[in-house]
């Protein structure tokens, strides 16, 4: 496999593009679950580079995608995992010992689970910070697993294919991405929240045209 052009040596970036140029797209899969178990590790600079990587040739861009996407759900079912098998004081007990990751995360991850319910999982997967820590307290509070897995399932091909186009669109300049990557979120973010507002008012005219219709 060729070496990217202008390619990172170090850093996140550097250690993304050594796994990229090793496995490919699985590579770049196995990057992006890293990134959900360990939260400070951005997927701004992941998905972008990624979508560079595909520009190059050096990997597919569907295939890109796709491993992100399964890397995005393997590693929100192991959060999910710790959330469900230690609960909720032994989850914050176990965080405040890690480093780089802060107990007022996994607080903040709670209090959008608890405000939204199972749209949180899906919308927060847009959501800096809360895009990973999610999966914990649906964990905590049991979510169905196949709900869960479908929710996180699309809110992160959402989000990783967002990612990947730009970095593939920029080419070289992929970088640009991870700076600019807040007016991306809020785009996306209105457009899943206008879905899901559509969805919902679709479903509540299905349910009371059989009424109307009987009286």
């Amino acid at each position: 496999m060729s070496a990217l052009a202008q390619e990172p040596t170090s850093g996140v970036a550097g250690w993304a593009t050594d796994l990229m140029e090793k496995l490919g797209a699985p590579g770049a899969g196995l990057a992006v679950a890293l990134e959900n178990l360990f939260p400070p590790l951005p997927s701004e600079v992941i998905l972008p580079l990624a979508g560079f990587a595909a520009n190059r040739g050096d990997l597919g861009l569907i295939s890109a995608i796709l491993f992100t996407t399964l890397g995005s759900v393997v590693g929100a079912l192991a959060l999910y995992g710790v959330g469900a098998g230690l609960g909720r004081t032994r989850t914050r007990a176990l965080a405040a010992r890690l480093p780089l990751v802060k107990v007022e995360d996994i607080d903040k991850a709670e209090a959008w689970f608890n405000r939204h319910g199972a749209k949180a999982v899906l919308i927060g997967r847009l959501v800096p910070v809360v895009r990973s820590l999610i999966s914990v307290p649906a964990g905590v509070e049991r979510m169905t697993v196949p709900l869960f897995v479908a929710l996180t399932a699309l809110g992160s091909a959402v989000w990783n294919t967002v990612l990947i186009v730009a970095g593939y669109a920029l080419g070289e300049k992929w970088h640009v991405v991870e700076s600019s990557v807040g007016v991306l979120q809020y785009v996306v973010l209105g457009s899943a929240v206008a879905a899901v507002g559509w969805f919902v008012v679709v479903k509540v005219r299905a349910k009371r045209s059989p009424a109307e219709k009987v009286k």
